[in-house]
């Protein structure tokens, strides 16, 4: 019996020991689990720092925590805020409560109609062609004035001065000695007839070829007395823009002694940048505005577009023709000018002008593919409106394009170190760093 019941002791202290091992052994497997699903939940809630970006946009980065030459930190980038895609573009990642907070907004490409109005500053001058000057073809001496101001209004045929020269009185006796000549050989031969009548027009040709007026022609013809001063008329309706002609001062042939302008009709001269000289054309209709009549609106047209480009200004000189029968403009204002835009010949896809990042060398837009995620694309831009620009290349109707904040996604981003990894003959250069998204942590 002895033996027996130490036997079975043993056996009960053996499988008490294996109990208590087994017990401990389970709930130590729990523990353990435990900590493993605490540890996983903090992995889920901390991500992956990648890399560190330089706080000022800068191409640069570092895998370890630094500062730049201001002592600004490096900005930490976790796994997936930037994603490269497929094609090579560049994908951003942006949260919710960010996007909210850069006020971020977007808009369709859509098909438009485009048109472009070219605005532009010019002034208003005197039509060239309108412009006259009175100098007489003779020698005399100015006996009086008609006409004493500039700036004086006068009539087509009014005197502007009476000129005296012994020139234009040796003409006057010749012209009348000829015209008694052909009335006293009215009896003689058609050759005799002929010559002196030859005669009496060469002299009447000498006058008028010294601008004397028929009505003082007529008179000379009528009383038949040579006329000391003869009148020297305007040949136009117009301002006396210039005046040199005194009282009693001598004058020689060709000498400018007044300067007359209509300006019933005047030029407008506007200034146009040589981006938009190409979408100038001739006729095209422009509304004009003056400082000088404010809310009031004038109409012109395109008569002429220069063929030079001023190297200084980077312009191209278009001339209007504008009406002025009330003479309310006047030479030398300032004048707003906008020409009627010129449309695309059909709808083309559009994105507002406030879409499109210019980097320099390419120009860039942001498409939202969802909420807080985006694609940078690079772009071909061609027709312009006031407002939208056509997309001839990278994104297709009805994707959606941010137009506000973009700037702030490109600088939270890091947009500039993404664009320049766009070629791959670029990521090649000597030089160039890695791509930060393949250090190991």
């Amino acid at each position: 019996m002895k033996p027996v019941l130490k036997l079975s002791l043993a056996a009960l202290a053996v499988i008490a020991v294996a109990g208590v091992a087994y017990w401990l052994g389970a709930h130590g497997n729990r523990a353990d689990s435990g900590a493993a699903t605490v540890a996983a939940v903090q992995v889920k809630k901390e991500p992956k720092i990648l890399y560190y970006r330089n706080p000022m946009g800068m191409p640069d980065t570092s895998d370890v925590p630094k500062q730049d030459s201001m002592g600004m930190d490096y900005i930490p980038v976790y796994e997936g805020e930037d994603e490269a895609a497929a094609d090579g573009s560049t994908r951003i990642k942006i949260s919710t409560e960010k996007v909210q907070k850069l006020g971020v907004k977007t808009a369709k490409a859509e098909l438009r109609q485009l048109s472009h109005t070219v605005r532009a500053v010019g002034r208003i001058e005197t039509d060239e062609r309108r412009v006259y000057t009175i100098s007489p073809k003779f020698e005399g001496w100015v006996e009086q004035l008609h006409v004493d101001a500039t700036g004086d209004v006068v009539k087509a045929g009014q005197s502007l001065i009476e000129v005296y020269s012994p020139e234009l009185i040796s003409a006057q006796r010749e012209y009348l000695i000829a015209l008694q000549g052909v009335k006293a050989m009215q009896g003689a031969t058609a050759e005799a007839r002929g010559g002196m009548q030859e005669l009496a027009q060469a002299s009447l040709m000498r006058l008028k070829s010294w601008d004397i007026g028929d009505e003082d022609l007529r008179k000379l013809r009528e009383t038949g007395e040579v006329k000391r001063t003869i009148s020297y008329r305007s040949p136009v309706s117009g301002i006396v823009t210039e005046k040199a002609a005194l009282k009693g001062m001598r004058f020689m042939p060709g000498e400018t002694l007044y300067k007359i302008a209509d300006l019933t009709s005047l030029w407008i001269i506007a200034d146009v940048s040589e981006q938009e000289s190409g979408l100038v054309r001739l006729g095209q209709a422009a509304k004009v505005r003056l400082d000088a009549y404010p809310g009031r609106e004038f109409t012109s047209r395109v008569s002429y577009v220069y063929p030079t480009l001023n190297p200084q200004t980077r312009t191209t000189s278009v001339r209007l023709e504008i009406a002025n029968a009330a003479g309310q403009l006047r030479p030398g204002m300032y004048a707003q000018v906008e020409l009627a835009g010129l449309g695309s010949k059909g709808p083309v896809i559009a994105v507002p002008d406030t879409a499109v990042i210019y980097s320099g060398r390419r120009e860039i837009v942001l498409v939202e593919l969802t909420e807080g995620h985006y694609e940078a694309r690079e772009v071909r831009l061609g027709a312009r409106s006031d407002d939208y620009v056509e997309v001839t290349d990278g994104i297709g109707e009805g994707e959606k394009v941010v137009v506000s904040a973009n700037f702030l996604i490109d600088a939270e981003s890091n947009l500039k170190a993404a664009i320049a990894g766009f070629s791959q003959a670029e990521k090649d250069k000597p030089g160039n760093k890695p791509d930060p998204t393949q250090y190991k942590h």
